[in-house]
């Protein structure tokens, strides 16, 4: 009573006679407006949760995203008339006092407000539980931009006048968080199908369930500060092994062990660098034995040896596996027993093979219940002594979104272990996911979690993740929108993602390894491939490797020759970048507002992006050298094609492949023959150059070349470590700072920080600074300015 009265006396007090009653907490405060719990709460200085629930009732939802507690921050209250002004270190939050509307500021403008009686409470039967469909509208200025929401197929950069049905499926992911040009973001914490309407008068999330709205609002300074505090709020992403970063070769699928080994000898006798190679399904048997999780396909007669084969030509291997059962498996059999399977129709359908599916024999495979701690733990158990007891090096987790066929809204009401499937549906993908991340780190730290999947929610950064786009048909229009699904994937806090090279269906075209079209379209998927967080070729049907395509001396051949020769190049620079994203929380692939927000012309351009901070890709997304002639496709190199390309503002440019120099702020021509990508530099960018190598870690970088690119001050911060265990959790890693002065024409190469097992003692590296006059691409070894030996002791350059 006392605390009561005394917060009752401190709000007359501030507010006078027209104060309204409200309680100050350790994080915020808290009040009930028009028959609504409001509770306002600090994260950190930059972060807000607000949470609105019916008066009477209470919350207790608990995130499935959300892993950090709210931390004590300074704020001060300040009461005028109906507005109470919540003033803490970075953010100011205005609550009205009178109708709940919610609005947050700056000390220099407002950022983002609720709609004025935007809050709406629906009563709704949650499978026999009384609960609500909610919603909340927030008013965004007319010109600001908005990304992020996962990634879809639409092609589309800013996220403004879009309307999305956020129900998880196979090429569409949804995380319900945007990021805006303003610098700010918004995570609405709901894991129930949702939808989202940007229109002119307003913003709205709907979910179909809800005990209340709960939302969190956090400030950046830019776009990264505001992923930033979405990785703090929902989980920092884990590094990656090194050997991850190489190139990739998977096929829809290896229909024995020795097919599988076969591809990996085939590159090593090509010359061609490969570092993962993935089985797909049914190495299991019939789909009555749907992921069984052993080998009892007759073709995997020895699955021990496929493994050792493949780690001995050092490759490294990882394996289909689903999140569905099928009914003669050990796990359906101790998944039911438990009442952990659902009954909706799922993936395949049939126990046939067959295509189509013949549904008079269904298949009786079913999903399991991911939401249940005791099914991932039984998930684990047979994943562990089937198969990662051999030595398998990570996973492909297909289907987590899940497959969901013949729809209904009833198959909602499933029950799973934390309420209805409806309630918690999106979060399916984070749940089975980190299922597998969890019980592995469990049993070890030397081998880093590497999980490739087909869907994703807020917080699966934390997991290890890859999240693939999905299974897209094969076409120019479906490549160019992999740009803009993966950038607004990396702009939703989740910087790992990657898309099958060369399109997964090829029903667009006849003869596809023959068809010049797909051949151009293939080279330019591995172009734009080469810039992505993970390079693998992929899809079904025909055969994608390489060498399906010609021989060396074959245009095709040659340029996907190339460009995996110059993914290992920048391996280096790839490595480092990864560290970046998880030390610094940064992004590999970067729409360009996150490095020119105040570019007006770069905030929706949806074919180009920066690759880490210093290289800009401009992905081919035209047919230029494919033609018809009387209804077939021929190829014709008659003439050099060219594509335009926006360069942003604000800085100089360099072409990667002439070391012409341009001025920001223009549109180019950049003459784009079959084997080159428009690329160009950043001025004061500095860009470590790896040696040749068949994989990742085939040699040490005792002898890099270091490109330097002039017209402005620079930095690069080159990491290096163990490469595939958690040691750099315990600090067993290093670091080497280069620094060039523009004005004094000098490279500072720091003191090595840190250090770990294997860590190289002396070094050369090779420096160079890149002109037009020595051209470059990718060999500049005879043009070096400057060799410079290196023992971890300060160098000061001169050029």
């Amino acid at each position: 009573m006392k605390i009561l009265i005394a917060t009752l006396f401190f709000a007359f007090i501030i507010g006078g006679i027209n104060a309204q009653s409200y309680k100050k907490t350790d994080y915020g405060v808290k009040t009930v407006i028009n028959s609504e719990n409001i509770e306002i709460n600090f994260y950190n200085p930059s972060t807000v949760r607000v949470l609105k629930y019916p008066q009477g009732k209470s919350y207790s939802q608990k995130s499935l995203s959300v892993i950090q507690n709210p931390q004590k921050t300074d704020f001060k209250l300040k009461q005028n008339g109906d507005e109470l002004l919540i003033n803490g270190e970075k953010l100011s939050i205005y609550l009205n006092l009178k109708n709940g509307k919610v609005s947050f500021a700056t000390q220099k403008t407002v950022l983002l407000s609720e709609k004025e009686a935007g809050t709406v409470f629906t009563d709704f039967n949650d499978a026999g539980t009384k609960t609500y469909s909610v919603s909340q509208s927030f008013i965004l200025d007319k010109d600001e931009a908005i990304y992020g929401l996962g990634q879809q197929q639409e092609g589309k950069m800013s996220k403004r006048n879009v309307k999305l049905n956020m129900v998880q499926g196979n090429t569409d992911d949804y995380v319900p968080f945007f990021v805006s040009s303003k610098g700010y973001g918004l995570f609405w914490d709901n894991c129930s199908p949702t939808f989202f309407d940007d229109a002119p008068e307003k913003t709205t999330f709907k979910s179909e369930v809800g005990d209340g709205v709960d939302y969190y609002f956090m400030q950046g300074t830019n776009t990264d500060g505001v992923i930033a505090n979405m990785r703090g709020l929902t989980g920092e992403v884990p590094m990656f092994p090194l050997w991850t970063y190489g190139f990739w070769q998977s096929r829809e699928r290896y229909k024995s062990q020795d097919e599988l080994v076969g591809v990996v000898k085939k590159f090593r006798e090509l010359n061609v660098p490969l570092d993962g190679v993935i089985q797909d399904w049914q190495y299991w048997g019939n789909n009555y034995l749907w992921n069984a999780m052993e080998f009892l396909n007759p073709g995997f007669n020895d699955p021990q040896k496929m493994v050792n084969d493949v780690h001995g030509l050092n490759a490294h291997m990882i394996i289909s596996i689903w999140s569905s059962f099928g009914p003669n498996t050990k796990q359906f059999k101790e998944l039911n027993k438990m009442g952990s399977l659902f009954d909706f129709k799922t993936w395949p359908e049939s126990g046939s093979e067959k295509f189509p599916p013949n549904k008079d024999y269904p298949s009786g495979v079913k999903v399991y219940d991911a939401y249940n701690p005791a099914a991932r733990d039984l998930y684990w158990k047979h994943l562990n002594d089937g198969i990662f007891k051999l030595g398998m090096d990570g996973w492909w987790m297909d289907s987590t979104e899940p497959d969901h066929l013949d729809f209904k809204p009833l198959d909602l009401d499933a029950k799973t272990y934390l309420g209805s499937f409806r309630k918690v549906r999106n979060a399916y993908p984070l749940m089975t996911v980190g299922g597998v991340s969890d019980h592995q780190r469990s049993v070890t730290s030397d081998k880093r979690v590497f999980i490739l999947t087909r869907s994703v929610f807020a917080g699966q950064q934390r997991y290890g993740s890859n999240t693939w786009t999905g299974d897209v048909v094969a076409s120019w229009e479906t490549l160019k929108n992999q740009i803009s699904a993966g950038l607004n994937l990396s702009l939703s806090g989740i910087p790992h993602w990657n898309s099958d090279i060369g399109g997964f269906f090829l029903m667009n075209f006849k003869n596809p390894l023959e068809n010049p079209d797909y051949r151009e379209l293939h080279v330019r998927w591995m172009e734009f491939g080469t810039f992505c967080p993970m390079m693998r070729s992929h899809g079904e049907g025909y055969p994608r490797e390489l060498y399906h395509f010609g021989k060396k001396g074959n245009p095709t051949y040659d340029a996907i020759e190339k460009y995996i020769n110059l993914r290992y190049s920048i391996l280096p620079y790839i490595y480092s970048t990864s560290w970046d994203v998880t030390t610094n929380n940064s992004s590999m692939t970067r729409a360009l507002v996150m490095d020119f927000a105040q570019d007006k012309q770069a905030l929706d351009i949806n074919d180009e992006f920066m690759f880490g901070k210093s290289i800009l890709v401009s992905p081919v997304t035209q047919p230029m050298y494919s033609k018809l002639k009387d209804t077939v496709s021929v190829e014709d190199f008659s003439t050099v094609k060219s594509k335009e390309v926006y360069l942003p503002k604000g800085t100089d440019w360099f072409d990667f492949w002439t070391a012409e120099k341009y001025v920001g702020g223009q549109t180019v021509k950049k003459e784009a023959p079959l084997d080159i990508i428009p690329l160009f530099m950043k001025a004061g960018s500095i860009l470590p150059f790896g040696p040749k190598v068949q994989y990742a870690t085939e040699k040490k970088w005792g002898n890099l070349e270091i490109r330097i690119y002039e017209g402005a001050n620079g930095e690069f911060t080159l990491y290096e470590d163990e490469n595939d265990n958690y040691n750099y959790e315990k600090g067993a890693y290093s670091t080497i700072k280069f620094l060039w002065n523009d004005k004094n024409r000098t490279l500072t190469i720091e003191n090595q920080k840190g250090s770990f097992l294997g860590m190289l003692k002396q070094r050369k590296f090779n420096i160079v600074l890149v002109s037009k006059d020595k051209g470059t691409g990718t060999d500049l070894s005879k043009k070096y300015d400057k060799e410079v030996l290196y023992s971890g002791k300060k160098i000061n350059v001169a050029l």
